[in-house]
């Protein structure tokens, strides 16, 4: 059963506008070719990249080689897999073989071995995705703007005078402005999500361990890895690739090998939503956020879900996520000589300062408050399948150099209230886009599921984007 519209999409005339559906139905049928895809794909990496600094890495000779491979493969009707010949970028948080790994920082000596693969990575290369490069991150990931002293100012494919978020904004501005229709992204307290709302983009923080991680994240059990796209079944797409298993992460969850498209168009009849647009402690959304999510979380029960408007319950969890976050931060730090640290953000610093100031017990405590929240929210959800909020507070705001932020704890998590608590959790998160603020930046819904309900979030993200037509930047202007 199926409550869902078809889509509103009209077939693009440029291969970097297609999203890796699109692509791998048109290398089936003969009527595209991977190397032409890349191809187009990396001119528009040559048109945009200049302006937006979505990318640390382009690697052109090594996509083309590997485009070319799989071209052979589609000619002889024999792919390796589900995204054999579809560009794809990597954060460079994550290790990828032949590339330095660099994070955004002049910390690290690009001059060493970078022969591992992160499972995300080994994963994609199996299936035969084309890697494109890496894309930008702030220093270490510790941030939701994606700028850092080394590779600059990443900006937002709506405004490049906005940021796209982070801390995965590389990877959301290359996707939302036609570099790719692919990228992996990570998420500590955010970072999928938030450059996923202010770039107009679907975006999926997995369940925690579904995505195999290593090395793991120095900011510990709130970190998950997972994909940016163009379009929910593609987030579903990429998301049945990189959750296959890999030793190496003893946090992973036992492999399950389903699709996840299979079932992503079956729509939210029946299901009962919850829509919280404060989380009953938040009192500072942009109204022009408040009224296009409130429009969003509305038309599910059109679509025949159950709607009721609720805070779950708990309180404002940013100081258990700040003070661990910090922590993680002095973890960073803790190595480098003086004259190594002067090099970093000073945003880096600032907090790993403040992560001094928490102590073991005070760790032991808010790691025992974190519990609470999760066992919380696995009670809310055995009364409703799915939460519904803003994805970011506000819409993007200006793109600033990293000596150029305010250092203030409110100005760290404060204008991203419904992200971080659903790290502390570990349940499967989604934004979709749902509206254009009058000055045309992008507004998303959160659609929060319970722990191991990825493919329910799936399903209730496709339910949602079949409901209206979205406009990409490289597409003309965009529909509200």
């Amino acid at each position: 059963m199926s409550a869902a519209r078809p889509s509103l999409r009209k077939a693009p005339t440029n291969l970097a506008h297609c999203t890796a559906t699109e692509l791998v139905a048109l290398y089936r049928s003969g009527q595209a070719s991977p190397v032409e895809a890349t191809d187009a794909v990396l001119v528009r990496i040559a048109e945009r990249d200049p302006e937006l600094n979505a990318f640390c890495v382009v690697d052109a000779e090594r996509a083309r080689a590997s485009a070319r491979e799989s071209e052979a493969r589609w000619q002889k009707k024999a792919p390796l897999d589900l995204l054999d010949g579809v560009p794809v970028s990597i954060k460079d948080l994550i290790l990828t073989r032949g590339w330095p790994t660099l994070r955004g920082s002049r910390t690290i000596d690009p001059k060493q071995a970078w022969d591992v693969d992160a499972p995300v990575t080994a994963r994609l290369r199996e299936a035969g995705a084309v890697l494109l490069g890496k894309t930008n991150t702030p220093e270490f990931g510790i941030k939701g703007t994606t700028d850092n002293t080394l590779t600059g100012i990443t900006r937002n494919p709506w405004n490049p005078k906005m940021t796209p978020g982070g801390s995965s904004g590389g990877a959301a501005s290359a996707v939302a402005s036609g570099m790719g229709p692919l990228a992996v992204g990570t998420d500590g307290a955010g970072s999928i999500r938030i450059p996923s709302s202010f770039c107009g983009i679907p975006g999926l923080k997995p369940s925690f361990g579904r995505v195999p991680a290593f090395p793991l994240s120095p900011m510990g059990t709130v970190a998950h890895l997972g994909p940016h796209a163009r379009s929910v079944e593609d987030l579903a797409l990429m998301l049945t690739v990189i959750s296959r298993p890999d030793a190496r992460d003893w946090t992973s969850l036992p492999y399950d090998p389903r699709d996840y498209r299979v079932g992503v168009r079956d729509g939210v009849h029946g299901l009962r939503v919850a829509f919280s647009p404060d989380l009953g402690y938040v009192r500072n959304v942009d109204p022009e956020v408040a009224a296009a999510v409130r429009a969003a979380a509305e038309s599910f029960a059109a679509l025949g879900a159950h709607v009721d408007e609720l805070a779950p319950g708990f309180s404002n969890p940013e100081e258990i996520t700040t003070k661990l976050w910090f922590v993680g931060s002095l973890s960073l730090v803790s190595a480098l000589t003086p004259a190594k640290l002067a090099l970093t953000d000073p945003a880096l610093r600032w907090q790993a300062d403040a992560g001094r100031k928490v102590s073991a017990i005070e760790v032991h405590a808010l790691n025992a408050r974190r519990g609470e929240l999760g066992s919380f929210m696995r009670q809310f959800h055995q009364r409703y399948d799915l939460l519904l909020t803003p994805g970011v507070a506000v819409p993007a705001f200006e793109a600033k150099a990293p000596h150029e932020w305010e250092l203030e704890v409110d100005q760290f998590l404060g204008w991203t209230p419904f992200s971080y608590p659903f790290n502390l959790t570990q349940q499967p998160a989604a934004v979709v886009p749902c509206g254009l603020t009058r000055a045309g930046l992008p507004v998303a819904l959160q659609i929060v599921g319970p722990m191991h309900g990825d493919a329910l979030v799936l399903r209730a993200a496709r339910a949602y984007e079949s409901t209206r037509e979205w406009r990409y930047p490289f597409e003309g202007v965009a529909l509200a």
